[in-house]
């Protein structure tokens, strides 16, 4: 057995535990992120289109999730001051399958226009936050979810990038098969 097959192995066994979009909504910001697979599987996914855009101009692994964390917070502002979005769940859940599909075809665009495609999802990621916040203390919520984004976005960079290095292009195209299926298994199961 190969390292690149057994990296593989564990990469895919590791992605079938099973998880529910949104199996209880909590307190503590940093961890709702965590407990949402519709948030994780788009979020991871903004950090793996990044890593395929980066083959071609590599300051997109910077880019990208800045662009996420900064439009993720203006959503979150919006939500906090009251604005309606009535389409906030439809297009987190269409983030997913968005970007698991660009990752899956290993779409190369021009950095502004990845920019706005991860900004727009991040609007009604932010949002949807902003609307499952506690009460007290939404400052130091949005801190703890735009941290756990953050900290997201760097493992869907960090996967990219090893997986390339592993395996090349393939596997990271395979990870956006993965998100498309973690889309299919949310919206069957929802």
């Amino acid at each position: 057995m190969t390292l690149r097959t057994l990296w593989l192995s564990t990469l895919l066994a590791v992605a079938a535990v099973p998880a529910l979009a949104h199996p209880g909504h909590v307190d503590d910001g940093f961890l709702h992120p965590l407990t949402g697979l519709d948030h994780i599987l788009a979020i991871v996914g903004v950090g793996l289109w990044a890593a395929v855009l980066a083959a071609r101009k590599p300051s997109v692994l910077f880019l990208l999730p800045v662009s996420f964390v900064a439009m993720m917070a203006c959503g979150a502002a919006a939500g906090f001051a009251g604005m309606k979005l009535p389409i906030a769940e439809a297009g987190i859940l269409a983030s997913v399958f968005l970007l698991g599909g660009l990752v899956l075809i290993a779409v190369r665009v021009a950095a502004p226009t990845a920019m706005g495609v991860v900004a727009l999802f991040a609007i009604f990621h932010g949002y949807v936050h902003a609307l499952e916040a506690p009460t007290a203390d939404t400052g130091e919520y949005m801190l703890g979810f735009l941290a756990a984004t953050t900290l997201l976005l760097g493992v869907g960079v960090g996967l990219g990038w090893v997986v390339r290095r592993l395996v090349g292009d393939l596997g990271l195209r395979a990870l956006g098969g993965l998100i498309l299926a973690g889309g299919a298994y949310i919206l069957v199961t929802q």
